[in-house]
């Protein structure tokens, strides 16, 4: 059995004909960038967030540089970030003329150990950015009291959390601006680059809406310096065919983590994801921690399962940002996570012989008592 860690063609199989057409009126319409399907798709996103604005822009990584902008942050200010993330949050800070500020995470989420923010906010602080990391949301009403209490502002970084919810709201409507990404494996992704900036502000808003189309209030007319990163209206008409069933899809995905929870929970040296109460995890990936990682991975991939590890160095440790002068045991959770860390295959389409492969599989490495139980709970 091959099973690959992301299956985006069993998806396009599944929607095929509704793609295909709404590429097709795109095509025929001759309306390439900034079109009626962006302008309905920011409409339709904001919405499913409970949000009032939004606006396309052509990657993640943009969204989450626009987003710091229209912030206010420059040279000089500092982020409060975790170092648990893919480097573009990082870079993103670095972009804008900031420097990040790390805390560690906690272990059983891989979240922001929000106890820790405050005592990392200096006069310098600008923003505070949550990574509702793996599709788990950040506790975030601890981070909004310390926003509040040092007149700080809260980006969250959504790109791995389309659709999660913190007691009962989406993910995006809790601070002051929210980024996500359409890269093309995400819970909701495009059939390429492409990203979204949402804010309630309405100033905030019109400063977006300006930043991503070369700083213009009409056109023509450029009130300031601005980028050119506007999501493409071929991948809006895609996301919006996509947006119908993202619920359908994330309750997929929480039906294959409750049975991979269900098998590997039995096992010794496995330690399944944790949903806290406050959250709605929506499994943009599939994360255990492990002993002997490396070598699962390896004995995994002789059995045809496909794995990854997100991430193996944070981002403190890595060459591009040695310059801040962080060593190995500054995060000392973070570092233990990412020696432990292995993503397994997930993706809506995924079946239950498939998820007891993997298990099976992962019981023959860990102890082969345990590969009897899971027969007998299957």
């Amino acid at each position: 059995m091959k099973i690959p860690l992301v299956d985006l063609k069993r998806q396009r199989h599944r929607i095929k004909n509704e793609v295909d057409k709404k590429i097709v009126e795109v095509l025929e319409s001759g309306m390439f960038i900034l079109g009626e399907n962006v302008e309905a798709f920011e409409e339709e996103f904001a919405r499913y967030c409970g949000v009032k604005y939004a606006f396309g822009v052509a990657s993640g990584s943009d969204a989450l540089v626009l987003g710091l902008k229209a912030l206010g942050v420059d040279k000089g200010d500092e982020v409060v970030t975790v170092p648990n993330t893919f480097i573009a949050t990082i870079d993103a800070i670095s972009h804008s003329g900031a420097t990040p500020i790390f805390v560690d995470i906690e272990s059983e989420t891989y979240s922001m150990k929000t106890s820790d923010v405050e005592q990392k906010v200096t006069e310098r602080t600008k923003v505070v950015l949550p990574v509702h990391l793996y599709g788990h949301p950040v506790d975030m009403d601890p981070l909004l009291e310390i926003a509040e209490e040092n007149n700080l502002h809260v980006l969250e970084d959504a790109c791995q959390a389309h659709g999660a919810e913190y007691k009962g709201r989406k993910v995006s409507s809790l601070g002051d601006c929210a980024c996500f990404s359409f890269y093309p494996s995400k819970n909701l992704g495009a059939y390429g680059d492409g990203g979204i900036v949402l804010t309630n502000e309405k100033e905030m808003a019109e400063k977006i809406r300006m930043l991503r189309d070369y700083g213009q209030k009409e056109k023509y007319e450029h009130a300031f310096i601005g980028y050119n990163s506007r999501l493409d209206e071929m991948q809006a008409a895609i996301l919006r065919v996509k947006l119908k069933y993202l619920d359908k899809w994330i309750d997929e995905r929480r039906r294959n983590a409750k049975e991979y929870s269900n098998m590997l929970s039995e096992m010794d040296d496995v330690t399944p994801p944790n949903e806290r109460s406050y959250a709605k995890h929506v499994y943009y990936l599939y994360v255990i921690r492990i002993k002997h990682r490396d070598n699962v991975q390896k004995w995994l991939s002789s059995k045809g399962i496909s794995t990854g590890i997100h991430y193996p160095t944070p981002v403190h440790l890595q060459e591009a940002y040695k310059h801040l002068g962080l060593r190995e045991g500054d995060f000392p959770v973070v570092e233990e996570c990412s020696r432990q860390i292995l993503s397994l295959p997930m993706f809506p389409e995924l079946t239950e012989d498939e998820i007891q492969y993997v298990c099976q599989s992962i019981a023959e490495f860990v102890e082969g008592t345990c590969t009897e139980k899971i027969r007998l709970q299957a």
